[in-house]
């Protein structure tokens, strides 16, 4: 009784594994259970390699390259930390894909992604390099501008990102040459209506290829705008105003017309005209002459001549004044400094004009009343 009961129990057993390995092996689109559950532990675990990646790989990576003098590995690795983060991913997914036993046309596929991501990774890592790639050039500064070397940048990111996009879709069987071709006449159209995009674009190269100005320094375009310029685009330049307000400028309205480049001046220049009283006599005038020269003279703020000119002249008979003409330049050119300077220049005018016991004019008109031929008339 007790092996009867022991055959059942062996026989049902075997009916069950019979069963399981049945539900195993059943294919879910054309892939076994085990085989798929495989598949997703190899990508768990890729995605947990990847975090031990992150987490200590990249970190002692970081500490070694802080330790050399050159800061150059230091920010190709911190471009290449997301794009390396997905390699564990890659090999994970291949690795799946190989145990999945794919049929002919899933495979194809599967495969097409896997070299799909491989190619993006790698562009990328390529896209992201620029930035370092472009530290090493930094000398280069001395010979291009930063703002050409900016664009360079720009350019070169977008031709990697140009060919990359490219190459995967060469990985799925288009072909870009005909793409390209086929795009010909639709591009002579859109670049009819595009002039000004392309006038923008030229003008462009020219501010930079000219030198006008560079992102940071103060122009002015008569009718146009004033302020900072920030960064030199493709199509349009921004500049912040003294109001810190944002304009975008075409860039053909500053290749076009005068441009005044403050940031450049090598000093900044003080004009004015000085009225004095009528009554001043001619040593009163030409004291008041030489005390400001010998001012300008003697202050280690003002530059001298021949590095500028100077001028300190009786200028003109004026309606209510004598004239008095002052032309000088100041070492400085910020503008808070130069503020500063004029200020005490303008003290120091008027403590030489007290001196010299005269005074200033202003606007006035003289009345001259005279008796008239008849009794009690007056004329005007």
């Amino acid at each position: 009784m007790i092996a009867a009961t022991t055959t059942n129990l062996m026989d049902h057993l075997r009916e069950l594994g019979a069963i399981v390995a049945q539900v195993w092996h059943k294919s879910v689109f054309d892939v076994s259970i085990g085989a798929l559950a495989i598949a997703v532990g190899i990508v768990v675990l890729s995605l947990l390699v990847r975090g031990l990646v992150s987490r200590y790989l990249l970190k002692v990576l970081f500490r070694l390259a802080q330790r050399s003098a050159n800061k150059f590995d230091d920010q190709l690795l911190s471009a290449l930390d997301a794009p390396l983060k997905l390699v564990p991913v890659i090999i994970g997914l291949f690795f799946a894909i190989q145990v999945l036993g794919l049929e002919s046309g899933a495979q194809l596929a599967a495969a097409n992604v896997l070299r799909s991501l491989i190619a993006y990774a790698i562009f990328w890592a390529l896209v992201r390099s620029v930035e370092p790639a472009f530290y090493v050039l930094a000398p280069l500064r001395d010979i291009f501008s930063p703002a050409i070397l900016d664009w360079a940048k720009k350019a070169a990111r977008g031709l990697l990102m140009f060919i990359g996009g490219a190459a995967i879709l060469e990985i799925w069987g288009i072909q870009i040459g005909p793409m390209l071709a086929g795009l010909g006449i639709f591009g002579v159209a859109v670049a009819l209506g595009a002039q000004d995009l392309f006038k923008n674009l030229i003008a462009g190269i020219l501010i930079l290829a000219e030198r006008r100005f560079n992102p940071g320094e103060w122009i002015k375009v008569e009718g146009v705008v004033e302020g900072t310029a920030e960064q030199i685009n493709f199509r349009s330049t921004q500049i912040r105003r003294f109001d810190k307000a944002v304009v975008h400028v075409p860039n053909a309205k500053l290749s076009d017309n005068a441009v005044i480049n403050y940031s450049r001046m090598t000093h900044r220049r003080i004009y004015w005209k000085i009225g004095l009283v009528y009554s001043a006599s001619t040593e009163q005038l030409r004291a008041v002459q030489q005390g400001i020269w010998n001012y300008l003279a003697n202050n280690d703020d003002f530059a001298a001549p021949p590095e500028v000119s100077t001028f300190v002249h009786i200028d003109s008979f004026n309606d209510s004044s004598i004239d008095l003409m002052i032309y000088c330049f100041t070492k400085t050119t910020n503008w808070g400094d130069w503020l500063k300077i004029k200020e005490d220049f303008v003290c120091a005018v008027k403590e030489i004009v007290a001196e010299a016991g005269t005074d200033f004019a202003f606007p006035s008109r003289t009345i001259y009343v005279e008796q008239s031929g008849e009794p009690g008339g007056l004329a005007l």
